[in-house]
């Protein structure tokens, strides 16, 4: 740097935790015009305009929810600000999940991904409908309602939106229609040369004449072998049946095979998210590769938009206002204390994520050039009672809470109304 040119910010003394680069020291972090200039032992404070206090913070590339229901309004209620699970929750990037289809993707990008201060990606919908009152109605949901040419076409002519496609195997659409939704959706992957998500766990209930002859623990085992490489497994620890841990308690033998195979695991957490599950797949050595937080409508308490149909309650699958606040930072904390290390759930928000999103060279890593987005974030000691919508309690010697973020330079406090209170144990 010129010694008369001044950064315009330097993060000082703050826990950096970079995996991308193999960083994790005491360290500080400059930014000027919106990109990281510096990443260095100690920078003198004359070369600053600003000088941030960061000591006993960790200093984190910005955060990545890889599982995110932002397209508000078109979404009902299950849609929520964008800004409000972002970047005032201390994320910088955020991926819908199946919100916007190749029918509503332009408003996906005027109104949410255009107005947001958050950076705002998505996973297209496989379905003509999209995630309309967060995919309530399963009649919708057949076959019939996936257009394979217009969704291919949608996403290729939107490589900078559309990071991948968004699809379901869940027990309530096998008994309705089979595999042929989950057909069609890898189809869209392959054309599109973008990786399929595909949701797992109990998502709709059975309908009136039953499973149909359908198993649920035969979804995994089935879905699998038509997946290719990079295509990912979502909600792994669900408490429903049809996750990674069969109606015997066991976890999928098929599992292995998959991951093998080159699969990815996202956690999705949510309101369906089972301690006792998570616990039984991460001692058979199951790691997830990326932590989406999954918060929602139907799992935070945030207002309904005005208009919304009367509240149709869905106990079963999304426990009404069970979770009234939740945050990715609170996700990685939930990941910790089932034993994973702060190294381990880092680069599954940052590193891990932005690769996923083919998007290394851009977000995910403190490097110089790359944009400033950086997430800074309190580690609080003592202990701390977590629990889960199955009434399980989990004890953490470590709880991470948000204090704020950079997003390309420009800082947000975390005060959304969604960040949780610490429990003391």
């Amino acid at each position: 740097m010129d010694q008369h040119q001044l950064y315009d910010k330097v993060l000082a003394g703050g826990r950096v935790i970079c995996p991308s680069s193999g960083l994790d020291g005491v360290m500080d972090v400059a930014i000027s015009n919106g990109k990281i200039a510096a990443v260095e032992g100690r920078i003198p404070p004359s070369a600053a305009k600003e000088v941030i206090d960061v000591r006993d913070r960790l200093v984190l590339p910005g955060l990545i929810d890889t599982h995110a229901h932002i397209y508000q309004y078109v979404t009902g209620r299950f849609g929520v600000p964008a800004d409000l699970v972002g970047v005032q929750s201390g994320v910088t990037t955020l991926v819908d999940q199946g919100g916007p289809s190749c029918m509503t993707l332009p408003g996906f990008r005027h109104f949410i991904a255009e107005q947001s201060k958050t950076r705002t990606l998505a996973y297209l919908s496989a379905y003509l409908v999209g995630g309309l009152e967060g995919h309530f109605y399963p009649d919708l949901y057949s076959p019939e309602g996936v257009n394979v040419a217009a969704t291919v076409k949608a996403a290729t002519e939107n490589r900078d939106l559309v990071r991948g496609i968004k699809a379901h195997a869940e027990i309530g659409g096998f008994a309705r229609w089979g595999i042929r939704v989950i057909e069609l959706a890898a189809q869209i992957g392959r054309e599109a040369d973008l990786p399929v998500y595909v949701h797992f766990g109990q998502m709709w209930g059975l309908p009136a004449s039953g499973a149909n002859g359908e198993d649920v623990d035969t979804i995994l085992e089935r879905v699998i072998p038509i997946l290719r490489e990079g295509d990912v497994l979502a909600h792994p620890f669900t408490r429903h049946p049809g996750g990674f841990v069969n109606l015997e308690g066991e976890v999928h033998p098929i599992i292995d095979a998959a991951l093998s195979k080159g699969l990815r695991v996202d956690v999705g957490h949510g309101s369906h998210f089972s301690y006792r599950n998570a616990r039984k797949a991460l001692d058979a050595g199951i790691i997830p590769t990326t932590l989406g937080a999954d918060i929602h409508g139907y799992n935070i308490d945030i207002p309904a938009p005005a208009g919304t149909p009367g509240e149709h309650i869905d106990d079963e699958n999304h426990p009404w206002k069970s979770q009234p606040r939740f945050s990715l930072v609170q996700a990685m904390s939930s990941m910790m204390a089932l034993g994973l290390s702060l190294d381990q759930v880092v680069p599954m928000v940052t590193s891990n994520a932005a690769a996923l999103l083919r998007l290394e060279g851009e977000i995910g890593a403190l490097r110089p050039g790359m944009v400033a987005d950086v997430s800074v974030i309190r580690e609080n000691r003592g202990r701390f009672l977590l629990s889960d919508n199955e009434g399980n309690e989990v004890t953490t010697e470590s709880l991470l809470q948000p204090d704020f973020c950079l997003r390309a330079g420009e800082r947000f406090a975390a005060r959304a109304s969604i960040l949780p209170a610490a429990v003391a144990a």
